[in-house]
């Protein structure tokens, strides 16, 4: 299929990417094919066409239903290192027809997920999602609750199609005494493994309020090290405008 197609909320189309992926140190699947599947707005899904895929499916008896995708029969993934119960989903009478030869699996229940030869994490990457990174000499501040937590005029702005502008600072800029030590992590496919920090301001403590990327992925290299705020939490200056709060899932 060469262009993308819609029903619903629902987008599809081929990628060009070789797929694996694995679960227990076993291949489940490997396809030069797979589909992209937009469930969400935000990332797409893999689905894997059926004949590519190397575990053995088995039924479960239960069903999901889905209002765009339609009707899904619910499979457990069985290699020879273990099952994975419940982890794959298939469409056979969907109303989109790419799907009905196509196999979901669960990414979390899965081991590993390679494109092509690098592993990817979180969900796949989008072919319509961009990263630039720029270094900047714009004048930023944060404050939270009128204590300022940052101020640098050496900022390196993150743009991400579809997410605000996001400021990474130096962290000697950063108030490094109202930090916090967090075990959070969340993790990126363009971006890698973040940590972060909680706030501590006037006696309150304002959890996972920053982030950093202390070995980001390659074509993240540019924001190792540096930190930065949730502009939805925080009152964010920029050359000493207050920019307004995002709203939206983050």
């Amino acid at each position: 299929m060469t262009q993308a197609e819609a029903r619903g909320r629902v987008k599809v189309e081929r990628s060009g990417k070789r797929i694996r992926v694995y679960l227990g140190g076993e291949l489940v699947a490997d396809t030069l094919t797979p589909l992209l599947v937009w469930e969400v707005p935000y990332y797409p899904a893999y689905y894997i066409p059926a004949g590519d895929v190397r575990a053995k499916l088995v039924p479960t008896g239960a069903g999901e239903h889905s209002p765009s995708r339609g009707e899904a029969e619910v499979l457990d993934v069985v290699t020879a290192n273990g099952t994975a119960a419940g982890a794959a989903k298939r469409y056979p009478d969907s109303p989109i027809e790419a799907l009905r030869d196509a196999v979901r699996f669960d990414w979390n229940a899965m081991d590993e997920w390679l494109e092509e030869d690098e592993p990817v994490y979180t969900h796949p990457r989008s072919p319509y999602a961009r990263v630039e990174i720029l270094h900047s000499s714009r004048q930023v501040r944060v404050e939270l609750s009128g204590v300022v937590l940052a101020e640098s005029a050496h900022p390196t702005i993150l743009f991400e199609t579809g997410i605000v502008p996001r400021y990474y600072l130096p962290l000697p800029d950063l108030r490094r005494d109202l930090l916090r030590p967090s075990d959070k992590q969340t993790h990126c496919p363009y971006k890698g493994t973040a940590g972060y920090w909680s706030v501590d301001v006037n006696g309150t403590l304002h959890e996972n309020l920053i982030w950093i990327y202390r070995t980001p992925l390659p074509e993240s290299q540019k924001v190792a090290g540096l930190a930065c705020f949730w502009n939805e939490r925080v009152d964010l200056y920029v050359d000493a405008v207050l920019q307004e709060r995002p709203a939206g899932r983050f």
